[in-house]
Parts: C-alpha cells; sequence; structure tokens
C-alpha cells in the first residue's frame, strides 16, 4: 500500500497488488535494458512512490544501488558530486528539481557517467528539456502515471532536436490501456482533449477504508469484455497527438502537484476555514515568474483585529501534514490587482485576501493589508509564505494505438499488448 501525497494529514492508502508493481518493473527493465555496470541513485524519500523502482529495479538486475543521504535530494551540490564520485548511470529528478540542479555549475564534467535521467511526479517544460539537452548528453525520459496505478502507465523518450514545442507522457507501458474520455465516457477524437482513464493490470484495489471514494474513481470498464475489469478516473485533462502519442494538459479538478506531491486544494479551503477567525477561504495555483508553482490561498476574516501570522501558520501547519512552514515575517506590499480579480472570481464577497505562497525556494512569512476596491467592505488580509513542500510492451517494439473510425468515430485508443510475459 502507498499512501498519496494528502495535504491535509488525510492521505488515501492505494492498495496497490504485486502483479502490478512487477509489471511495473518489468517493463522498465524490457524499456532501458538495467545490466550489472549500471549504477542506480535511490535518493526519493521512500514514502513516494517513484522509490518502488529505485529499490528494486537494480535488486532484479544486478545494478548497482547508491542510497544519498537523508535529506540529500535537495541538496544540487551534494547529489553532483555524489554523481561522479559514485559514478552513477541512472536517476531520477521530479522536474521542478531536476531545474534547480540544472542552476549547478560544473555538471558537465560530474556527470559524465550518467546514461539516463528520469522524470516523472510534475509535468515537463518543453523549455526544461532543452536545458537538460544543453547540457548532458545523456538520455532523458518521461514518465507519467499516479499511484493508484503503480507508479507510471506511459512513457516518452525525450528528443533532442525535436520538432514539437510541448513534451508529451508518451505511449502506455506493457499491459496497460489509455482511454481518453468525454463526460459520457465515450472516446474523444485525437487532438480533443477529454479526462485520461487508464485500465490494465496495473490498478490498484482501490483505497484503504474509503468504499466511497473508490466507487467514484475505480469504475467498471465499459469497453472490455473481462469480468470485473476497471479503469481509472485520474483527474487529468490530455488528449492524443496525431502521431497516436498523449499530451499531458492539466487537471479537471482542484488537485494540483507541487515537486510531486499532490495538493488537494479544496482540502487546504477545508482546513483553513476551520479557524475560528476565517469566515471564507479561496485557494488557487499559480506559477511565479520564473515558472515554479505556488499555491495561493485567499482569507477573508470575520472581524478585526485579525489573527497573528504566527497563530495562522502554526494552525495551519498543525491540520496539514504533508506541508510545513518556516521563515520570519517581514514588511510586504499590496496584492496584485491581478490576484484579487482572479479572486473575486471565485468568491465575490472577499473584499482583502491572504496570500500564502508555498514555493520551492521561498523561505519568507510576510504580512500585509491591501487596499479594497471601490464598493468592498474593508477586512484584514495577509500575506503568508511557507517552505518546505517535500520537493506492457515487453517485446522492443513500438506500441501502435489502435484505430477504431467504425464504433467510435475518428478516435485513437493506446493499449499495450496484455499476452506479452505471464505475470501469475
Amino acid at each position: 500500500m502507498i499512501y498519496t501525497s494528502g495535504s491535509t494529514g488525510q492521505p488515501k492508502g492505494a492498495m496497490n497488488t504485486h502483479v502490478a508493481i512487477v509489471n511495473r518493473l518489468l517493463w522498465m527493465q524490457d524499456a532501458y535494458g538495467l545490466t550489472a555496470a549500471d549504477r542506480v541513485l535511490q535518493k526519493t524519500p521512500f514514502s513516494f512512490d517513484v522509490s518502488v523502482w529505485e529499490f528494486f529495479w537494480p535488486f532484479l538486475t544486478g545494478a548497482g544501488l547508491v542510497l544519498a543521504r537523508p535529506g540529500g535530494h535537495k541538496d544540487s551540490e551534494y547529489l553532483a558530486d555524489l554523481i561522479q564520485t559514485g559514478k552513477i548511470t541512472t536517476l531520477h529528478f521530479v522536474p521542478s528539481m531536476l531545474s534547480v540542479f540544472l542552476e549547478h555549475d560544473g555538471l558537465e564534467t560530474a556527470s559524465r557517467s550518467l546514461k539516463r535521467v528520469i522524470c516523472s511526479g510534475e509535468a515537463l517544460p518543453f523549455e526544461l528539456q532543452q536545458r537538460f539537452f544543453s547540457i548532458f548528453s545523456c538520455e532523458l525520459h518521461n514518465l507519467y502515471g499516479p499511484t493508484e496505478a503503480a507508479v507510471d502507465v506511459t512513457y516518452w523518450a525525450c528528443e533532442r532536436n525535436s520538432q514539437l514545442s510541448i513534451v508529451p507522457i508518451g505511449r502506455p507501458i506493457a499491459n496497460t490501456v489509455i482511454y481518453i474520455l468525454n463526460e459520457g465516457l465515450q472516446e474523444v477524437p485525437v487532438g480533443v482533449a477529454g479526462e485520461l482513464h487508464i485500465g490494465g493490470v496495473g490498478l490498484a484495489r482501490g483505497y484503504l477504508n474509503r468504499p466511497e471514494l473508490t466507487a467514484e474513481k475505480f469504475i467498471a470498464d465499459p469497453f472490455s469484455a473481462r469480468p470485473g475489469a476497471r479503469l481509472y478516473k485520474t483527474g487529468d485533462l490530455a488528449r492524443y497527438l496525431p502521431d497516436g502519442a498523449i499530451e499531458y494538459l492539466g487537471r479537471l479538478d482542484q488537485q494540483v502537484k507541487i515537486r510531486g506531491f499532490r495538493i488537494e486544494l479544496g482540502e487546504i479551503e477545508s482546513v483553513l476555514a476551520r479557524h475560528p477567525a476565517v469566515r471564507e477561504s479561496v485557494v488557487v495555483a499559480r506559477a511565479d515568474a520564473g515558472g515554479e508553482k505556488n499555491l495561493v490561498a485567499y482569507l477573508v476574516v470575520r472581524e478585526e483585529p485579525a489573527p497573528a501570522v504566527a497563530e495562522l501558520r502554526g494552525f495551519f501547519a498543525e491540520a496539514s501534514a504533508g506541508i510545513h512552514g518556516a521563515g520570519r515575517v517581514c514588511a510586504s506590499g499590496k496584492v496584485a490587482a491581478d490576484a484579487q480579480r482572479e479572486e473575486k472570481k471565485r468568491s465575490r464577497k472577499c473584499a482583502c485576501v491572504c496570500v500564502m505562497c508555498l514555493s520551492v525556494k521561498s523561505t519568507s512569512t510576510t504580512i500585509t493589508r491591501t487596499v479594497p476596491r471601490k464598493g468592498e467592505r474593508s477586512r484584514p488580509a495577509f500575506r503568508m509564505a511557507l517552505s518546505g513542500v517535500p520537493r506492457g510492451n515487453i517485446s522492443g517494439g513500438k506500441i501502435k494505438p489502435s484505430l477504431n473510425p467504425g464504433r467510435f468515430g475518428s478516435t485513437t485508443r493506446a493499449s499495450a499488448p496484455a499476452n506479452e510475459f505471464d505475470l501469475d
């Protein structure tokens, strides 16, 4: 069982199966061919699903396993030195952490042993791919998948001279089928956005002690004749490209990812609203000037005096086990006008706001007061910045999506053969 990265101390336990994990590992070995000469860096905290293949893939193949020190995944200088001295050939990065790592000097020399870098956990920006290839000569792979489907379900080999302006999430791994469906569970045409659904041997049994949520997210597979076949509704928006590869477009619901950890915006709103001084709360995801993702929370307090920043931080930290804040209090300017307009779209009654930025690099906590717009009542507002968000095609052939225009119109379905090897 692997717990998803819940944001309010109530993460969901995804009950994965051994057959699903074995399928994932065997696919990875067939796709990338690890040997006894390889050395894999294990740096992902074991509470994160990526650590599963970091541990077990080398054990299956006789490759070397190098363990990073606790917290070492946050230290670019340490990682660069470890890659060089440990002769690392294979390692994983969440894209946001890869971006930070690429800022380190001397990577060309330190990374000569690298054969492949694997990214997952967040969308991989095209610009980051290009930066990577300007520094490294090794392979870069973009994987996609939720914890509810044994870590990863699609893969894409990034292209150094790509003619695309995006980085696709690719095609399904072994014994996996991907559907992109509309609200009526009908397949959408190529190029049309829909919700990504996952089927195949990789699905978890469901969520521990959450039968209603399990029934909502794991639904009967309308396209399979196999009794008990299910699909997992990811809540992710995607579309097929003309060549059959899949492009990830974002989230359908209020869930976002920061450093690979899933954050439910609604859950954060719920926690903040429990504070006795808070009347309303709205949380949105935004990116700063550097492209780093932040969470911005807008709060309306019931009356003055407003609660101190330390009180709000303490309350939030206690109720939200997955998010920790640390920093100093300092002065700040007004909340940007566009932030106020964005907030007003969701809560017309909010006159002033509390902005809480969960930034990869942010270490400060600030307090500010804003001037209400004409016709709006004046209420206290704060700006809080918290840091510390923990940052089967088993045949060697290409997966070709099946086209079935007779049944579904001009649609594309991507699937991997279900009989490439026996998992029983």
